[in-house]
């Protein structure tokens, strides 16, 4: 049953990943889920579907849930993007429910707050009235629901999956629900850990409303299209991952981590692309000391650039992350783009951890 079930998914999941990549959907869409969660895996440069065994596996790949080391998972993260501009915060709550199965919650908010609304900057006279500037926020959440189970599939297996609920607005101009469904998988063999996370298996449908009657008479003195409602469909995606655990003289560890994530909507600036399919190679390495103190390093966003003399060279983002673990609480830190190799300033993320289990 459990091998029909999975077969299914996948041949649908290709089905519709296949026909919306005919379709004129956008190539971007809801792409602040696809920033990442917990600073260690962002050290790593997201290289981590493969190694997400903890509360943050809600978002990487939720069959690793069913690894958890304590019986209750809590995690909290803070990043600012663009020099403060932005500000990215994810919580997450996960627990084991039985020996087989386990459960898991997140919230994650990318949003930028303190928006100017200029609309009335002149009052009725022509005169410039500062006191008639408004402020408004455009936020994007998503609620995740995560669950995770071990089959007796391949000789044993995890598997796993997010029902994810959206919401988007801006200010009182618009607003937007999404609703949409992952899918995920993973094996270990020994120090090896594999593992396979389809993205949106159905397409997750974002429907736009907006109240155009706040823009209409600004949009039209300036030669604006009104906007119209709609429904915005976020693309199915698959990440490979595969990792694999080094002890090196029993107090040194080395893992190391690689992510090939394909998207199906035809041709991205990426290493390996085509008009059809587009894959995104990320590395991550953390190197640890009796499993307490731990250095990350990472590199992703392989893009093509053209120069000045029109040749072209490849350029990436690299990252670097530290973390300390005291018992059941770990504090990670991630800093990326250290090479200075895109236009945006430096991105600082801090994410903090607990496990705990039933008091006896």
């Amino acid at each position: 049953m459990h091998v029909r079930i999975v077969i299914a998914a996948i041949l649908g999941w290709l089905c519709i990943s296949n026909s919306f990549a005919q379709s004129n959907t956008p190539k971007y869409s809801n792409e602040f889920l696809a920033i990442g969660v917990n600073a260690r895996a962002l050290g790593m440069a997201s290289a981590f579907t493969s190694v997400a065994k903890d509360v943050s596996a809600g978002y990487w790949n939720p069959s690793g849930l069913t690894q958890l080391e304590y019986k209750y998972d809590v995690s909290l993260m803070h990043a600012q993007y663009f020099a403060g501009i932005a500000n990215y915060d994810y919580l997450g709550f996960a627990t084991q429910i039985d020996s087989v199965s386990a459960l898991a919650f997140s919230v994650i908010r990318f949003g930028i707050d303190d928006i100017p609304d200029t609309r009335f900057l002149y009052d009725a006279n022509g005169a410039l009235n500062y006191d008639n500037i408004q402020f408004f926020s455009a936020s994007d959440y998503a609620f995740l629901f995560s669950y995770a189970r071990k089959v007796d599939l391949l000789g044993g297996i995890d598997i796993g999956g997010n029902a994810k609920i959206i919401y988007r607005h801006a200010g009182n101009f618009a607003s937007a629900w999404g609703y949409g469904l992952d899918l995920s998988a993973s094996k270990s063999i020994k120090q090896l850990n594999l593992a396979l996370m389809l993205k949106d298996i159905t397409g997750t449908y974002n429907s736009w409303s907006h109240n155009t009657e706040l823009v209409a008479d600004i949009y039209t003195q300036t030669g604006n299209v009104i906007p119209e409602n709609s429904i915005e469909i976020t693309l199915p995606r698959a990440i490979l991952g595969a990792s694999y655990q080094f002890t090196i003289k029993q107090k040194f560890g080395l893992l190391v981590a690689m992510d090939l994530e394909t998207t199906f909507d035809g041709k991205r600036n990426t290493v390996i692309k085509s008009n059809t399919i587009s894959i995104d190679p990320k590395m991550g390495i953390e190197a640890s000391y009796i499993s307490k103190f731990f250095i990350r390093f990472g590199a992703g966003q392989f893009q093509e650039i053209q120069n000045f003399d029109r040749t072209t060279s490849t350029v990436y983002q690299p990252n670097f992350g530290i973390g300390v673990k005291l018992q059941n609480f770990n504090i990670d830190y991630a800093l990326t783009d250290i090479g200075d190799q895109a236009e945006t300033p430096y991105s600082h993320v801090i994410s903090l951890k607990l496990g705990f289990d039933d008091k006896k």
